[in-house]
This record gives C-alpha cells, structure tokens and sequence, in this order.
C-alpha cells in the first residue's frame, strides 16, 4: 500500500508538472502570435504611401492594436487565476515564481502599448478614426505641408536669440482630422497666385485646423482697389464695392448687405451693414427698455467711460459685427481690437475699410495678447446659450488672463433660454468680479422663454505669489 501511494503521487506530480509547462508553453505562443501581427508590421509600414497604407488598413481589420490588447488582458487575467491556485500548494512554489515571471513580462509589454480608445464614429471630423505617425509630416503626403510642420534647426547649429535649437511652425490638431481639406488647401505653386480659397480656410479654422499653416503663395486681390476713405468718412459711411472679393457671398456689393429686405445668407447682426439707421445710433441710446421693470440690456458707452475716467484705453471687442463698437469707443480715444471672421458676409473686409482693426480669429484659438495687458472687453450677441459650459470656462479664463487688474469685462446682451440662466450666470459668478451693473430682462420677440443678460465686472487685484 504504501508503495501504491508513492505511485499515485508521483503520477500526479508528473501530470501537475506537465500541465503547467504546457500552459507556459501556450502564453508564450499566444503572446509571440499577438506581438507578430501587430508591431512587426507596423514598423514596416510607416512609410507613407498609398500602397502601404492599403496594406496596414487590412493588417488592422485581422487585428487591430484594441484586439491585441484585449487577447493580452485575457491571458493576464488566466495566468493570476492560475497562480492564486498554485499559491495553495506549497510544494508547487517553483512553478508559481516561474508563471509570475512569464506574467511579469507579459504586464511590462502592456504597459508598452500606447493609450488606444474606442472611438465611435460621427460626422464630425475630429471623432473619425485615424492613423497615428510618430512625426507630423508623416502624416501628410501633400509636400508643401510636409515642409511647413517639419522642425527647422538654426543654420548656426546654437541657440536663437529666442533660447530655441530650432524653429518650431505649429498647426491645430484639428488639421490631422481634415487632411484631405488641408492638403487641398496646402496644393499650389510656390511663388505663384493662391487659389481663392478663403472659405476653405475658414472652415478649417472652425473646425479646429487653428492656426493655419503658412503659405507661399500671393493671396488673391480686388482687381480694381480703389483708395479707401479717409479716417474722418470711413467711419460711418459704405466702403466701395470694388474693394472686396464677392466671389463666396451670397450679396455682391454693400448696398445688398445693408439692405434689410434682402436674403444676405446670414442671421447674426443681419442689420450690422445699415450703418446709418441700425449701428450709428448703437451705445449712445437704449432700445425697447423692458416696460414692466423699465430697464435695458443696453449700456451706453459714456456710462462705462465715467466709472474709470482715463483708465479705459485699450481693449478687445469679441462679437460678430463691422466693427461699430470700436468706431463709437474711438470717439471716446479708446483703440479697441475686433475679432471676428467673415461668416456669410465680408465682416473683416468692412472693419478695416473702416479704419479699424480686424482680429481673423476663431472662439478655438487663445487670446494672441499677453497677461494683464488690455482695459476692456467687451462681447456682444455672439457667446450665447448655444455655448457649451466647460467651452465658456476656458473662454472667460482666457479673458481673464488678459485683463489687467483693474480692467472691465462688458456682457453686452447675452441671450439663452430662461431655464439655463442661473447655470450661465454661475459660470460668470465665478470669477469673482466686482459688479458695477447687473441686468436681467426678458427677450421681448420670445414670449417669454429666453432673457438678456448683461453686466459690467471689474476684475479685483490679486496678490502675486
């Protein structure tokens, strides 16, 4: 009997024992077959060509790096139930140190694979699936913009006056999203005319290809510029026509913009181009004050200019509009700053035929001014109930940045819905401003269903650290 014992042990110690290599011997197959699909190939395939990127394209439907990783989860998971098993038997502790070794590589080559997600798609360009590449320009066929993201190192081989090794031309991570639309807009002849492709340029702009590459093209012009008006006309008066590019609008001249009864192909400041009868009267009269309460989103510009008598000489305008805020300001000797772009409409055209400044900017793009520079900002009638709440935190930090201690923020009219208000106005709550006016009044053209809210904040000093 006790022979019969020794027997029955060593037969299950032979079998534990063979089950164990076999089980080894499987991970390590499993984990060599993962490994070959994926990162043996895809070295190879960095070349960016049109035939390679077929062959990566059916690589990946087989197995992508998401199923890769999911096969090594799974096997992780079947090797630590195995050695919490083992851990039970004292006298199987050496193939439990040698599973925990084969587990240990298997976790530090996880650990290795870049962050992959699951991304669903949509219509919108930035949610589509893409390729990574390890350099910009290896994303791009299209040599010119090959050229523009690739690092340029100083001819001297030394530092720039800057402190920099080299010069670094950046793009909007959006433009990876519409390489198609960027490479069209990246396609011309160096040296000769660009294409007249603004409104291509602006729709990357929006959608988040922020900033543009540079080109080296010579942007198209009016055929016949005439000169424009003097400083003292140009102010409130109708540019000539042949001093814009009509091409993308809808309306070929001013008179068809500033005419109310005409489809412009637009809705935001759809009367901005009636200089005379619309703009001209603009914060130096309150319109349609609120009859149950008698007050009005509108503040008159003299009102603001008095709380800082002299304080007020710089600032930014926010909006969408011809600039007439910053015409009414400079009667005041206040230079102020529009931002806008040309939606349906020649908007930066009208502002600098004007006399005025234009900023081409778009809502993605950080403020191109330094901290604590500017007196005020205002906005008007653009950063609406439309706007995500997490997108106006940035923004209004942004503007914060920007704005000396001291200086003004103007909310000229914002509108939402009546039941989002208290929401919005936390989001303005929190800076912490100090309120010099606060109103809200209800949108008389809504039945009562969204409201005006407009305010005058100072920003409060704080301590440096």
């Amino acid at each position: 009997m006790p022979k019969q014992s020794v027997v029955v042990k060593l037969g299950t110690w032979r079998g534990i024992q063979g089950s164990l290599l076999l089980l080894g011997f499987l991970c390590i197959l499993i984990l060599v077959a993962t490994f070959s699909k994926f990162y043996s190939f895809r070295s190879l395939l960095i070349v960016d060509t049109s035939c390679n990127r077929e062959i990566y394209t059916h690589q990946s439907q087989t197995r992508t790096p998401i199923q890769a990783k999911e096969t090594l989860e799974i096997v992780i998971q079947k090797m630590q139930r195995e050695i919490e098993e083992l851990q039970r038997n004292s006298s199987l502790l050496n193939y439990n140190s040698f599973l925990e070794d084969i587990l240990g590589d298997i976790q530090s080559v996880r650990e290795s694979f870049p962050d992959i997600q699951e991304i669903n798609e949509t219509d919108h360009y930035l949610q589509s699936k893409q390729q990574s590449y390890d350099n910009p320009e290896d994303h791009f066929l299209i040599e010119e913009i090959r050229k523009y993201v690739k690092m340029k190192p100083n001819r001297l081989g030394k530092q720039n006056f800057m402190g920099a090794n080299g010069t670094f031309t950046s793009i909007g991570h959006g433009c990876f999203a519409m390489k198609k639309e960027l490479e069209e807009y990246m396609e011309y002849d160096v040296g000769e005319i660009c294409n007249d492709d603004w409104k291509l340029a602006q729709k990357l702009m929006v959608h988040g290809c922020d900033p543009l590459p540079r080109r080296r093209c010579f942007s198209i012009a009016p055929k016949l510029y005439s000169r424009p008006f003097p400083i003292n006309e140009s102010l409130w008066k109708l540019p000539d026509d042949r001093n814009v590019r009509w091409s993308h609008y809808r309306c070929k001249n001013f008179a068809c913009l500033a005419n109310n009864s005409t489809r412009k192909g637009f809705f935001k400041c759809a009367n901005c181009f009636d200089l005379e009868h619309h703009e001209f009267p603009r914060w130096i009269r309150r319109e349609n004050p609120d009859p149950r309460s008698n007050l009005s989103e509108d503040f008159l510009a003299r009102e603001v200019i008095d709380l800082k008598p002299g304080e007020i000489r710089i600032g930014l305008d926010f909006s969408i509009g011809t600039g007439t805020f910053a015409a009414r300001m400079r009667e005041f000797n206040v230079t102020i700053v529009t931002a806008t772009i040309n939606f349906g409409a020649p908007f930066s055209e009208m502002i600098a035929l004007r006399g005025l400044v234009p900023l081409y900017l778009t809502i993605n793009q950080r403020l191109p001014f330094f901290d604590n520079t500017l007196d005020l900002i205002h906005t008007t009638r653009f950063l609406d109930g439309w706007i995500d709440f997490v997108l106006l935190d940035f923004i209004l930090y942004d503007w914060d940045r920007v704005l000396r201690p001291g200086g003004l923020l103007w909310i000229d009219s914002f509108f939402c819905d009546k039941e989002d208000l208290n929401d919005y106005l936390e989001s303005f709550k929190m800076l912490r401003y100090k309120k010099h006016k606060w109103v809200v009044v209800p949108k008389l053209d809504k039945d009562d269903s969204e409201v005006f809210f407009s305010a005058l904040l100072e920003k409060p000093p704080r301590p440096f650290r």
